[in-house]
């Protein structure tokens, strides 16, 4: 009997040893580091996996992976870690953000269009409602895209947004935010049929910035009765 206490005794010792060096992370730490500074996101996102083994459900380093795969391009893989820690904290309004655009660049507009919505309540952006608009329009919820871009228009610009636009296979433009938010109010109503409305909000945009060259053809194509020019 005391031979198999002592037995007991040893192992209990050696598993405790091993549970509190399993669960230090110091280690992981310092390789994660060293990953960073040499911009290898693998090993990095290996150390992460690791760290948050140890640390836990709860670990504060699935932020850290979420930026970790959208940096790296990895929309589905950031988008079930962002569901993850949304699922624990709703509050977090970047990895919420992550959430939206991991969606809308996996093509799940329906879904993407829910985290923006979330997004917009939460932020009051207007960037987030035009976005939010955007994803509308591109599923043709016409009605649903209306009401979030004229949301857009209530809430306040900061005017350091910029939307890109690509004018041809050679040349992107950089255009104000409160432009980009007239001309999808203009392709809206087009597609509403509100054809003077549209016309409006195409000048309107055009005003903002004059340079627009999407917004001046589709003004011109409103005033020409012909098809206007998509997002």
């Amino acid at each position: 009997m005391r031979n198999f206490y002592i037995t007991l005794s040893a192992f209990l010792a050696v598993a405790t040893f091993y549970a509190q060096n399993n669960t230090d992370t110091e280690l992981d730490k310092k390789v994660l580091k060293q990953a960073l500074i040499y911009a290898d996101s693998d090993v990095a996102k290996k150390s992460m996996y690791d760290i948050i083994a140890k640390e836990g459900e709860n670990s504060t380093y699935k932020d850290s992976l979420a930026y970790l795969y959208f940096n790296d391009r990895r929309f589905s893989s950031c988008f079930m870690v962002c569901t993850d820690i949304l699922s624990r904290d709703g509050s977090k309004q970047e990895i919420l953000e992550m959430q939206a655009i991991s969606l809308e660049n996996m093509g799940a507009y329906e879904k993407a269009a829910q985290s923006y919505a979330k997004l917009t309540v939460k932020t009051k952006n207007n960037y987030h409602a035009y976005k939010l608009a955007n994803l509308y329009y591109a599923i043709k919820k016409y009605d649903e895209a209306y009401k979030a871009i004229q949301k857009a228009l209530e809430l306040k610009d900061t005017g350091e947004i910029k939307v890109t636009y690509a004018v041809n296979k050679n040349y992107q433009q950089q255009v104000a935010l409160l432009a980009a938010i007239s001309n999808l109010k203009g392709l809206i109503e087009f597609e509403q049929d509100k054809m003077d409305l549209a016309k409006a909000s195409f000048q309107k945009a055009v005003e903002i910035q004059e340079d627009f060259v999407l917004a001046k053809e589709n003004l011109q194509a409103v005033i020409d009765g012909n098809q206007v020019k998509k997002e």
